[in-house]
């Protein structure tokens, strides 16, 4: 299914290629799943990456060269997600599917083989928003908003980063106090950016800082309930990568919020970092996902294009070379994800863990599909070819939630004891 689709949206004819079986090898090499990551997968979980799959190929990438060409999100899009209950996955009840934190990665790892964008939107909405309101929140904001984000009815967005402060939220600006005239109401003023899903979020998950306390909160802001002129979520326009998601600002002047609506315990940064390493995760897996499509585009392409005595340029070592680095990087990738997705449910997972591998995958899935990128030669540039793409969301990826930098930083201190960040 995956290969057809892929013949349709490049206009391509996949070769029959087989590898050679040796005489004493048991089995014949498979380059898709080199290591045969399929056998740590249970039945489970490889029967809800079937149901990713097709709808990914089949309903997501017919639109996303359109979507990326215009920077335009279909909302419908998480609806559709909702439908086949790919949200909030790992959540048990609420509408939630509650299935394994590997499920969940293989979910993410088809959903950016269509493109980063998509699986951000996703991300967002389950780990970050959803994640965050089943960790921390009360019984009454879970059942408030979780069955309504499980169908995509609702969307999320999470309000963490902003204009002056990205890698160092704990200086954050955002305040929040008493509000003056309306009793049981907090009022909360700031402003945050680069913010996926908030132009058309309904739910924003914001961390802001009590003014009383200086102590960081989250809150639950309902657009719907927000007074004229409290809310405003402007879009960020012409991105050069994650196109095919929307992305904004969140501008908070005064805006009253319920003291209901508050996370009751969690204090500090406690509660966003573990949203985060819960999306970290997630990404860990997508960006493989990406890494893969790019793999297959590019045997694909480097199988008929053919120079020099008319050979297929498949045929030469510098091609063949880039080829076996990606796939290599991408098939430890995914075993690493698997481990770390297995010791989480087990609660044995470190955040640093998590951190290393967000970082090295993210990192070496940029670094080969720029290499890969050299396959296609000029051809690289149009992005019917989907390359340059990949590309340049792959290096957003490597940017947000932990810059590669921040990570080495974070595995340093565990490794030495040393804090560097200050």
């Amino acid at each position: 299914m995956y290969k057809q689709a892929l013949v349709r949206f490049t206009g391509a004819r996949l070769p029959h290629v087989t590898t050679k079986r040796w005489a004493h090898a048991p089995s014949v090499f498979n380059w898709e799943d080199p290591l045969d990551s399929n056998s740590l997968f249970t039945e489970e979980e490889l029967a809800i990456q079937d149901t990713a799959k097709s709808y990914c190929q089949e309903r997501m990438l017919p639109r996303v060269l359109d979507a990326y060409r215009h920077e335009k999100y279909d909302r419908k899009i998480l609806e559709e997600m909702g439908e086949l209950g790919l949200l909030g996955a790992t959540i048990k009840g609420y509408d939630c599917a509650g299935v394994s934190s590997v499920a969940s990665g293989l979910i993410t790892r088809e959903v950016e083989r269509v493109d980063s964008g998509y699986r951000s939107g996703m991300s967002v909405q389950s780990s970050l928003v959803m994640g965050g309101i089943d960790e921390f929140g009360t019984q009454e904001q879970k059942e408030k908003y979780l069955p309504g984000l499980a169908k995509g009815k609702l969307l999320g967005c999470f309000g963490l980063t902003e204009p002056n402060h990205g890698s160092d939220p704990g200086s954050m600006e955002s305040t929040a106090k008493r509000h003056p005239s309306k009793k049981g109401y907090i009022s909360i003023s700031g402003s945050k950016t680069w913010i996926t899903n908030s132009p058309i979020a309904d739910v924003m998950l914001v961390w802001a800082k009590l003014e009383s306390s200086g102590k960081i909160r989250g809150f639950l802001i309902d657009r719907h309930e927000c007074p004229p002129g409290t809310l405003e979520t402007p879009p960020l326009k012409n991105k050069t990568g994650l196109r095919a998601s929307i992305t904004g600002m969140i501008q908070l002047d005064e805006c009253p919020v319920p003291e209901a609506n508050m996370f009751p315990e969690v204090e500090g940064l406690r509660g966003p970092f573990s949203c985060l390493n819960s999306a970290r995760y997630g990404i860990a897996w997508g960006v493989m996902g990406a890494l893969e499509d790019c793999i297959a585009r590019a045997r694909t392409y480097a199988l008929e294009r053919r120079q020099f005595k008319h050979n297929p340029i498949a045929k030469y070592q510098l091609v063949q070379k880039k080829l076996s680095s990606a796939v290599t990087e991408a098939a430890y990738g995914i075993l690493a994800a698997t481990q770390v997705g297995r010791l989480k449910d087990a609660g044995k997972a470190a955040p640093e863990m998590i951190s290393m591998i967000k970082r090295h995958n993210c990192d070496r899935a940029l670094e080969n599909a720029r290499i890969l990128q050299e396959i296609f030669g000029g051809n690289a540039v149009s992005d019917e070819y989907a390359i340059g793409r990949h590309v340049a969301n792959l290096f957003v990826t490597q940017t947000y939630e932990g810059q590669s930098d921040i990570h080495s930083l974070i595995l340093g201190r565990a490794i030495t004891g040393l804090q560097a960040f200050a």
